[in-house]
């Protein structure tokens, strides 16, 4: 029985060598870790090295060396020369491990390319990153959502989204109407606060950034998307005054208004800086080359808006000053002369949307619709990396605005030019990195 054996466990470890050679990119190429016989040492353990064209570079706990390849012969070849010698007790590459994540279990995550497409946000890994430090999903963040309300309750004839959970929801209040019911009758505000923290991994639906934060739902635009800045000045003060660690503005006041024409909410946004809040605001949707207020106040995160090709999209303002990009769905915007442009863009594609659960008709019925684009929908996952940075304290325990701005910046991945694209399009992951 054992002679029969034999062959057969042969095969078998031919079978799993193999991927060895095959896939070296699991491991780190030119580099070999080996562990010598006991006793052997020295000036044999550097013959033995020097036999299979390597060289010692370091010693490692518990024994074992490291050794650089140095006569161009690939890992697989370099271990079977040491593996013959005698004095070598074992050779092994040196193997690349990488985060343990996967998917969630929503069903509709497959349309979320901008959360794990080629040019998403590359969430995943950054879910296992917050993780890893005791944060998963943001827990401990505290996003103050500025928009049309939000599906958050059942309450008359309104009804919670149901991948939105009742405990998410801090702090509520309604700037339009003077109550603490915030309640959406637009659905702009829902999706919004879908992207940030919507339930995740709970076979419903789409998932969320940070679908462990909180949510403070404050209602400054009405049932058709329009809302005045004393509202927002208000909310804004609101959001600093019961913590709120960031702020989200997915709306724009026309390209004609300035700085000077908006005292009230320029004056809040500052106070909100000195305060420690981090504010995010979209760039905007008039195709313009500047930014609109708020997102042109120096102490806001200005986020223009990109595609499923990682091109910017059609209807996103742009202009010095613009901090980062992040997937706003669309088509892509007509080419410049920029190299990214000639090899990324297609201004002729549809592109795709951004999709989270909201209303589909009616303050009752919920869904999935694909018609959600824009400079509102990049800012939530700005401000939902900004709930992961915050609440793993990879920044420290209390980072400053300009801290965290820096970091989101500093990882973005490089796209087109800076007034199109700011420092590129955001990468949660990297940001979260150690």
């Amino acid at each position: 029985m054992p002679i029969r054996l034999l062959p057969l466990i042969a095969g078998l470890l031919v079978l799993l060598l193999a991927p060895a050679a095959a896939r070296a990119a699991d491991y780190v190429p030119g580099q070999v870790l080996v562990k010598y016989a006991k006793g052997v040492g020295g000036g044999a353990a550097a013959s033995v090295a020097s036999e299979a064209g390597a060289q010692p570079v370091s010693e490692l706990p518990g024994g074992s060396e490291q050794l650089a390849i140095g006569d161009g012969d690939s890992v697989p070849q370099t271990i079977a020369e040491l593996e013959q010698d005698p004095r070598v007790q074992y050779a092994v590459p040196n193997w690349r491990a990488h985060a343990a994540a996967s998917a969630p279990n929503d069903p509709d995550w497959h349309l979320q390319w901008n959360f794990f497409g080629k040019y998403g946000i590359n969430l995943v890994d950054a879910w296992t990153e917050a993780a890893a430090a005791g944060a998963p999903g943001g827990r401990g963040a505290l996003v103050a959502v500025l928009d049309s309300g939000a599906a958050y309750q059942r309450r008359g004839r309104y009804r919670r989204a149901p991948d939105l959970r009742r405990r998410t929801f801090v702090h509520p209040w309604d700037f339009i109407h003077r109550d603490a019911h915030p309640n959406d009758v637009y659905g702009h505000g829902t999706h919004v606060a879908g992207t940030i923290a919507q339930t995740t991994n709970n076979g419903v639906a789409t998932a969320g950034i940070a679908y462990n934060a909180k949510i403070m739902p404050l209602q400054v635009l009405d049932s058709h998307g329009y809302g005045d800045s004393l509202a927002i000045a208000r909310a804004i003060r609101y959001a600093v005054r019961h913590g709120a660690d960031i702020i989200n503005l997915s709306l724009e006041f026309p390209r004609e208004v300035r700085a000077a024409q908006i005292p009230d909410v320029v004056s809040a946004l500052n106070l909100a800086d000195r305060r420690g809040v981090v504010v995010v605001a979209a760039a905007g949707n008039e195709t313009d080359p500047w930014m609109a207020y708020p997102a042109r106040v120096s102490s806001v995160i200005s986020v223009g808006g990109t595609t499923i090709h990682g091109c910017e999209a059609e209807y996103s303002n742009s202009g010095r000053g613009l901090d980062v990009a992040a997937p706003g769905g669309g088509a892509d915007a007509p080419n410049d002369d920029s190299e990214w442009d000639a090899a990324h863009c297609n201004p002729d594609s549809f592109g795709r949307p951004i999709v989270q659960q909201t209303f589909t008709f009616g303050v009752q019925h919920f869904g999935l619709p694909r018609y959600y684009k824009g400079t509102s929908m990049a800012a939530p996952h700005v401000s939902a990396i900004a709930a992961l940075l915050i609440a793993t304290r990879r920044l420290g325990p209390h980072p400053t605005p300009a801290e965290v701005e820096a970091r989101i910046e500093e990882t973005a991945r490089p796209a087109g030019p800076a007034n199109r694209y700011g420092a590129g399009i955001v990468d949660a992951a990297a940001a979260l990195a150690p």
